[in-house]
């Protein structure tokens, strides 16, 4: 089955297998193992849904996963962060696609910020619900991506066409139609909710503050603040961020024994003594050029997802879960980025510790140090996946074997979000303090969706 699954995703005009499995649903903490007695027996009878979404594999959603990771590895001209809006709106349309074949959980309209008037499912009558994911994921990344390449838009084309072939001998051409006309109902309305959490005006005009220990423009592009309003966005959970951003960083100080000085030495100090490993820990979470930070945090959950083989349900609810929490997470830290607004490493090095054609391994990003966003987003990432998977979780990264890069080896999904945190020091763009402390704020964020989304009825 996993072979089948990569040659799909790996190539989507194949035919695609129509195997059947059944894998039970998940309980209140989200965990994904394991569905209460009791909603097993009351979900065998509702009415309208006569096949399951539990019923299918996740082949579909894996296989858009993909699609997406192209669309994003691919994509110009578009800030790091504002990936995390195509990433969190998918993983909503897919849980709202099939849910309404999930009889023990429930759709997340009220649950989330401004989401309410949702398609609903005709009384009585069959759906086929690998096809209202297929339709609704292709909808969405259409629309989420309206300037990609032509190829690029003819792949999605392809590989809606392919599912569509293939699902045509699982179920009758009413049924597979209603089907598609839901997920594309869905992805619609998903869409549209999407176009009003304010994203369209994250990189209007912006006059940075101006004074000591601020942030100002880096080498070597000197590049304008990106994306300075991302902080006002809507979040997606009512309260996510409530209670996460972290008090004020380290007191500003030019004095060579202060405790400012010391942390901004020690970058430079680290990058003068970088080992192969530290170097390669660098390079691998730059994630530009590659898939992107939220790109990344996907590829990490499609790989899950090929090693668990779960049904379409348990696909969605991570998909759902995981995307939310990346994209909460990166506006609480953007509160924080441009609420403190403090001075880049680069910045310090050059004009206070006197190494003035000093540079970072990596290029340092087009937005104030506090707090690190890795750190943030990571965190919050490996706590959701935790959550949906369990700790100690042994699990080797390839998100970069196309680009050369040794994958990495982790025995726990927080031991991924440190490594992807602690890189940002090696890479000479963040201060340590400065790290640890967003690795708190993302585990935060985390912990208020993961207590306030409820999935289960």
């Amino acid at each position: 089955m996993k072979q089948l699954i990569k040659r799909l995703v790996s190539h989507p005009l194949l035919v695609i297998f129509t195997s059947l499995f059944f894998l039970a649903g998940c309980k209140k903490g989200i965990n994904i193992n394991q569905l209460p007695v009791d909603l097993q027996s009351s979900a065998n009878n509702h009415p309208g849904h006569l096949t399951q979404t539990k019923t299918y594999t996740s082949a579909v959603a894996i296989a858009w996963m993909n699609m997406q990771l192209r669309l994003m590895r691919t994509a110009t001209a578009i800030p790091n962060v504002a990936f995390c809006h195509p990433y969190a709106y998918s993983g909503i349309a897919l849980y709202e696609a099939v849910v309404p074949g999930m009889p023990a959980y429930q759709s997340l309209e009220g649950q989330l910020n401004g989401l309410s008037g949702l398609p609903q499912t005709s009384h009585g009558l069959a759906y086929h619900w690998p096809s209202s994911a297929n339709a609704a994921l292709a909808f969405i990344n259409k629309h989420m991506f309206p300037t990609t390449s032509i190829a690029n838009k003819a792949a999605i084309d392809s590989l809606e066409n392919a599912f569509a072939l293939a699902y045509q001998s699982e179920a009758d051409a009413e049924t597979i139609n209603r089907s598609i006309a839901f997920g594309k109902a869905v992805a619609q309305k998903v869409f549209d909710w999407s176009e009003t959490d304010g994203y369209l005006q994250a990189s209007g005009a912006y006059t940075a503050p101006v004074g000591p220990g601020l942030w100002v423009s880096t080498p070597l592009a000197f590049a304008k603040a990106s994306t300075p309003y991302w902080g006002n966005l809507r979040t997606i959970v009512a309260g996510s961020v409530d209670n996460t951003k972290p008090g004020a960083p380290t007191t500003y100080s030019e004095n060579p024994y202060s405790t400012f000085y010391a942390m901004a030495k020690q970058v430079y100090d680290v990058s003068q003594t970088l080992t192969p490993e530290q170097k390669a820990m660098a390079l691998y979470w730059r994630d530009i050029p590659g898939v992107t930070t939220p790109g990344h945090f996907l590829s990490i959950l499609k790989q899950v997802l090929e090693i668990e083989e779960p049904s379409l349900d348990k696909a969605a609810i991570a998909y759902a879960l995981c995307a939310i929490a990346v994209n909460d997470a990166a506006i609480s830290c953007w509160q924080t980025k441009y609420h403190f607004n403090l001075v880049r490493p680069i910045t310090y090095i050059r004009t206070v510790l006197g190494h003035a054609s000093w540079t970072s391994l990596i290029g340092t990003p087009a937005h104030p140090e506090y707090s690190a966003a890795h750190a943030v987003l990571s965190a919050a990432n490996a706590d959701v996946l935790t959550n949906l998977f369990g700790d100690n979780y042994s699990f080797t990264d390839h998100t970069y074997d196309y680009l050369g890069y040794a994958p990495r080896s982790f025995s726990s999904f927080r031991a991924i979000g440190e490594d992807a945190a602690n890189s940002r020091l090696y890479g000479g763009i963040h201060y340590q303090p400065s790290i640890d402390i967003g690795l708190v704020q993302g585990r935060k964020v985390a912990q208020n969706i993961i207590d306030k989304m409820k999935f289960l009825k």
